[in-house]
C-alpha cells in the first residue's frame, strides 16, 4: 500500500539533520555488499548480529510497502531491505538514544536519509497511529529479565536482556500498527518458539511461515524465523531448514 506513515507528533524526538558520518574512536566503520552498505557501530558496545542479517533476507516485502523496525538498533535491517528490496518508506524505533543517533546516521551514510526515518522512543509508547505499516520486523531481545547474567554494559543488556520490554509488548504494538493482513516478522530462540506461537495467536497474529535455523547437521535448533499475518486464516508453511548460518557473513 502506498501510504505514508501515521504519527503522532508529540511523542517524536528528531535526530540531527546533518550528523556526523565518520566513525568516533569508540565506533568501527563496517562496509557490506561490495560497498553498498556501510555501517558505523560501537567498536565495544551492542553490534549487529546475524540474527538481523536473517530475518532481513526472511521477510518477503514488496517495493511498494511500508515498514516499521521495533528496536532498530545500527538500523540494519530497515537498510537491507532499502538495498535489496527497494521498499517505500522504513522507520526504525530505538529506545537507547545512542543507538538511535547511529543508525540515522548510517540512513544518511547510504543515502536513504529520504526513506528512512528514525525515532527515539519507547515501543511500548509507540508515536504511530494505528495501521501504520504493511509490515513490522523485530529482532527482540531473547532472554527474560530474570534469566542468566546480564551484561555489564548497559547497551547489551537492554538488547539481549527484556528488561525495558517483554514478548507481549512487542506483539501487541506490531497488531496495533499494522494494517489488515499486515505482516509482522521476527527471529527468536528455538527453544521458545512454544511461547512465541501461542502469544502471536492471542493478539490476533497468525503464524503463516516459519523457518528453523541449524549451526550443523549435529546440533538442535537454535533460531525460529517467524511472520505472521495480522487476521489471518490458519495454515502454517515450514519452509526448509537454514544450515550452518554461524559461518553466515552479508558476502555480496
Amino acid at each position: 500500500m502506498n501510504q505514508s506513515f501515521s504519527f503522532k507528533m508529540a511523542q517524536i524526538m528528531k535526530l540531527d539533520a546533518k550528523p556526523s558520518l565518520a566513525p568516533d574512536a569508540d565506533e568501527t566503520l563496517d562496509v557490506f555488499l561490495d560497498g553498498r552498505l556501510k555501517i558505523v557501530q560501537p567498536r565495544n558496545g551492542y553490534r549487529f548480529s546475524i540474527d538481523a542479517v536473517l530475518l532481513a533476507e526472511f521477510v518477503t516485502v514488496r517495493p511498494k510497502d511500508t515498514l516499521i523496525d521495533l528496536g532498530t538498533g545500527c538500523g540494519i535491517i530497515p537498510l537491507l531491505l532499502l538495498i535489496k528490496n527497494s521498499i517505500q518508506q522504513a522507520m526504525g524505533l530505538e529506545i537507547q538514544p545512542a543507538l538511535a543517533r547511529l543508525a540515522g546516521r548510517n540512513a544518511v551514510l547510504n543515502g536513504f536519509e529520504e526513506k528512512m526515518q528514525v525515532i527515539i522512543g519507547d515501543l511500548k509508547q509507540p508515536p504511530f497511529g494505528p495501521g501504520s505499516a504493511d509490515w513490522v520486523v523485530c529482532n527482540p531481545p531473547y532472554r527474560r529479565k530474570e534469566s542468566g547474567r546480564i551484561n555489564p554494559d548497559p547497551q547489551k543488556a537492554i538488547a539481549r536482556h527484556e528488561i525495558r520490554t517483554s514478548l507481549n509488548d512487542i506483539l501487541a504494538t506490531g497488531s496495533r500498527l499494522l494494517r489488515t493482513k499486515g505482516r509482522m516478522a521476527m527471529v527468536y530462540p528455538a527453544i521458545r518458539l512454544a511461547d512465541i506461537l501461542a502469544r502471536m495467536r492471542a493478539y490476533r497474529l497468525e503464524p503463516k511461515r516459519l523457518q528453523l535455523v541449524y549451526p550443523d547437521l549435529k546440533t538442535g535448533a537454535e533460531l525460529v524465523l517467524i511472520e505472521a499475518v495480522l487476521n489471518g486464516r490458519s495454515g502454517l508453511q515450514i519452509l526448509p531448514p537454514l544450515l550452518g548460518q554461524g559461518d553466515f557473513s552479508i558476502g555480496t
